[in-house]
């Protein structure tokens, strides 16, 4: 009989399963199902169809995989921040605010008003966007006050579906220090920032329970195990964030460097030590491991080209020989399309720069790859300004890592080789691993060093970076510092 772990992926778009061989690693079956579609600024969904996703995703891969296998752990990882609201019968409120939901920077502009950016900083290590769960948490309170009052546990997404498969309320602390109310240097809840919310709220009581990310969050209970279609009293981990679980899947070590592409757009790296940022670009979250990872996340990546190559009548893998075949002059954009998180500019719109009416095509298409791949540059240059040794092998992820201009793009900006894991979901895959170890009662660093995988360079710098549209992508970005009038 083979014994499996089992990782899961809930990002913004779906849910993705991976199932795999506990004693050799391999994948068995996989299964996915989408989430409803999202659209910034309000951006929100039903934590039940997540859940509907979870089953309808398990059930795929179960199917597909060996005859009386069992189900030894299973570990949730997925998007960040967004509020999941539920009252003292642990049921749903109203739908859950998004991480990209941006309608929260008022009240958030609040928050920071009153708290202090210093304090913010120094605190949770990092500035809070209108992203982070304390804005929504704010947002609640103030537009919705009878959701509010019956307010009694706040979740994060991949807590929802650990909730639903154990009945216990927990956490990991990656995903806990993206809250805005939580110290990962000293791993404690900031209750007196909730307290600036509503100084009523029993909010010690109202947090979700923070276990270390190869702890165990309980089991599968014997009614998630029906839907499942599984036995119960399954191991479940306290799973983590979605970059997070991504480096786990990496077996990510200092100071290799991962640029993440998929609906936003992340550079991380892992650091021993907390990371403080003055300006408050990086945040210094916590890794699912000891340590930190500090990260510079934008709103807009890969839908950025999605955009252009709708525009252009092109597919993605048009667009991105399209942009091969510019020659690297044209214009230039400030991808800011749906607003922007870092910087944080949640009223700002995109802006093509220096176009003439003898503009090609390819020149189109390579401003859109262009344009995501300066915003991560910014913030990889923001981690090198914050001291962090970010110098190591670069690794790119999610959706974006299967188009040849990103990587080539990037390659010629970081002046570095760039490398794809034999990872086709990392995050996924940095669940299983989680679960593996759980399931051995192993330190989760040394399962991820046991299982790193193995990483091909697929692009080498051909051109040197062009300081001078660098440059000009700055300008543009101070020009978006004015947001749109009304928004």
């Amino acid at each position: 009989m083979a014994v499996l772990v089992v990782g899961v992926d809930t990002s913004t778009q779906s849910c993705k399963v991976e199932f795999r061989d506990l004693a050799t690693f391999a994948v068995v079956a996989r299964g996915s199902a989408p989430h409803p579609p999202v659209t910034p600024p309000c951006s929100e969904q039903d934590p039940a169809t997540w859940w509907d996703a979870f089953v309808a995703a398990f059930r795929m891969a179960l199917a597909a995989a060996p005859a009386h296998s069992a189900i030894a752990a299973i570990a949730v990882a997925g998007q960040c921040h967004g509020l999941v609201a539920l009252d003292a019968k642990g049921q749903v409120i109203r739908p859950a605010k998004l991480w990209n939901d941006t309608t929260t920077a008022p009240e958030l502009t609040a928050l920071r008003r009153e708290i202090g950016d210093d304090t913010f900083i120094q605190r949770t290590g990092s500035l809070p966007t209108a992203a982070f769960t304390i804005s929504k948490v704010a947002w609640l309170a103030r537009h919705e006050p009878d959701h509010f009052a019956r307010l009694a546990t706040m979740l994060l997404p991949h807590d929802y579906l650990t909730y639903r498969l154990t009945g216990e309320f927990v956490t990991d602390r990656s995903e806990a220090s993206g809250t805005g109310y939580f110290d990962a240097d000293q791993d404690t809840y900031l209750v007196d920032f909730l307290r600036v919310i509503d100084p009523a709220k029993p909010w010690e009581t109202m947090v979700p329970r923070v276990v270390a990310g190869d702890g165990v969050a309980g089991t599968v209970s014997p009614a998630a195990a029906r839907e499942l279609g599984i036995a119960p009293g399954a191991l479940v981990g306290a799973g983590g964030g979605d970059q997070h679980a991504s480096a786990v899947g990496l077996g990510l070590t200092a100071p290799d460097l991962v640029v993440a592409l998929g609906t936003s757009g992340v550079v991380f790296t892992h650091s021993a030590t907390a990371v403080r940022d003055p300006a408050g670009f990086i945040n210094g979250v916590a890794s699912v491991t000891p340590g930190f990872l500090p990260l510079a996340c934008t709103l807009n990546a890969a839908k950025v080209t999605d955009a252009f190559a709708r525009l252009l009548g092109v597919d993605h893998a048009g667009l991105s020989r399209l942009a091969l075949a510019a020659d690297p002059s044209g214009p230039v954009l400030v991808a800011y399309l749906d607003g922007e998180r870092t910087p944080d500019r949640p009223g700002a719109s995109g802006l093509l720069l220096d176009l003439t009416s003898d503009a090609t095509r390819e020149q189109l298409a390579r401003a859109a790859f262009e344009g995501v791949v300066f915003g991560l540059l910014y913030g990889v240059r923001h981690l090198a300004g914050c001291g962090v040794d970010a110098s190591g092998d670069v690794f790119v992820v999610g959706g974006g890592a299967r188009s040849p201009a990103y990587t080539q793009l990037l390659a010629d900006q970081l002046a570095r080789p760039v490398r794809v894991a034999d990872v086709p979901e990392a995050t996924a895959r940095g669940a299983a691993v989680q679960a593996a170890a759980v399931a051995r009662g192993d330190r989760l660093d040394q399962t991820m060093a046991a299982l790193r995988p193995v990483a091909t360079v697929v692009a080498e710098p051909v051109h040197e970076p062009d300081e001078t549209r660098w440059e000009r992508y700055l300008e543009g970005c101070r020009v978006t510092a004015l947001d749109r009038p009304g928004v």
